[in-house]
Parts: structure tokens; sequence; C-alpha cells
């Protein structure tokens, strides 16, 4: 009788065993193809470009100075229309030159409190050309010393500003180069590996940087930039 209830028992580990083996083996299956499932590289791809710039922002600041206000303010208007005149004999129309604003400094206010015995008034005007002759701003840079030769006194002067304002032009085809270069590097990779890639599975476009085109020195005070973009993509390999 005890016989009897072994057999069953027995019989009933036997089926649990091999459920437990079929069970494991499926399990270790799924793992196997969840990482073949997996198999992905993230590679980066490079677009660069050389560009010029298609805007010039050119600030001339001049000053005078001394002990009356009034005389001041005089000299200051009869170099303003000195930078004029100069500004037209560069070529620039009027809308092209605008007034920036006039900064007073009066040395012995209190907010000042300067007891030196410098000239009491410092009147500063600012002239601002604004153009995409881009070209013109630079032979202007070049012939600032006609002002200092007719006494105007400029200060402060760091150079115009170059800007690239025509970014969206570019944009498509650059996100496109990036593309296919990101698309080699896994086709390359692929290739040394013995597989095939196959679609994106996740794409990322970094941003956009506007560089000097040298990569040295400030990148505004030049109009050769280069412009640059990274996009890094993951594609499923096969």
């Amino acid at each position: 009788m005890a016989d009897n209830r072994l057999i069953p028992a027995i019989v009933f580990g036997g089926l649990l065993a091999v459920g437990m083996i079929g069970a494991g083996a499926l399990i270790g299956q799924g793992v196997v193809n969840a990482r073949v499932g997996d198999r992905t590289v993230s590679v980066r791809g490079l677009a660069e470009r050389d560009v010029r710039a298609d805007l010039a922002i050119l600030p001339v600041r001049f000053t005078a100075s001394g002990e009356v206000l009034s005389e001041v303010q005089a000299r200051i208007d009869g170099d303003l229309v000195i930078v004029r005149r100069f500004l037209a004999q560069q070529g620039y129309p009027a809308d092209a030159v605008t007034l920036g604003r006039l900064e007073v400094a009066d040395r012995r206010a209190r907010e000042y409190g300067s007891q030196d015995q410098g000239p009491r008034f410092i009147l500063a005007q600012t002239v601002i050309v604004r153009t995409s002759d881009v070209d013109r701003v630079q032979n202007t840079t070049r012939a600032l010393n006609d002002l200092i030769r007719q006494g105007v006194v400029l200060q402060d002067f760091n150079g115009p500003s170059y800007i690239f304002t025509r970014l969206n032009d570019v944009r498509p085809a650059m996100i496109a180069e990036a593309t296919a270069s990101a698309r080699s590097g896994a086709e390359q990779f692929a290739k040394d590996s013995g597989v095939g890639v196959g679609s994106i599975r996740e794409a990322s476009q970094g941003y956009f940087e506007i560089l000097a085109r040298d990569e040295s020195g400030d990148e505004r005070q030049t109009p050769e930039k280069k412009v640059r973009v990274v996009t890094t993509i993951r594609y499923a390999l096969r």
C-alpha cells in the first residue's frame, strides 16, 4: 500500500521537474531574444560648413571733455557732424546710421567724488552703423584714422560685430549631412562586427554652433565663420 502511494508521488515529481526544465528553457530563450533584439550602436555624425557674416554692426563712440558743459556739448555736436560726414563719404545710406544715447558725466558730482584736477564734464556720443555690406564695414574700420586726424576722440573702440543670420538656410542640409555621417559610422562599425545596420531607434540633434572659421579669437569680430552641428543616432543591428 505504501508502494501504491509512492508511485503517484514519483510521477508528480517527475512532471514538476520536466515543467521546471521547460520553463527554464523558455526563460533562457527569452533572455537571449531580448539581448539580440536590443543590439544597437550609438554613433555621432558631424557636419561643418564655412559661412560668411551677412550683417555688420559698427559702433563709433567719441568723447569730449572740459570745464564748461555748454562748450563740451558744442564740441560733441561738431564731432557728430564730422562723423556723419565721414560715414556718408564711406558710402552708407542715412537709414544705415543711427544715433545712440548721449552720456554725460560730471566728475565732481557727489556720486563720482573725484578730487583730481581733470576736466569736470565728460560727454560721450555713439553712432551705430548697421548694414549687410560687410566688406564696406571692414574698409571703414581701416579708415577710422581719418576721424582721429580731424580731432575726433574715439573711445572704447572694439571693432565691429559680424553676425551670421541665415542659419535657417543651411540647417536642413547640414542635418542631412550629419545624419549621413552618422549612418556611415554605423555601417563601418557593423561591417567590422559582421552584422548589418537596421532602422533608427533614437536620434538626437545637437545644437548648432557658430565659431570663428579658424577657431581662434572672438567669433563676433571676424566675418569668416564656421557652422557646426553634431547629431547622435542609435541604430538597431541585424
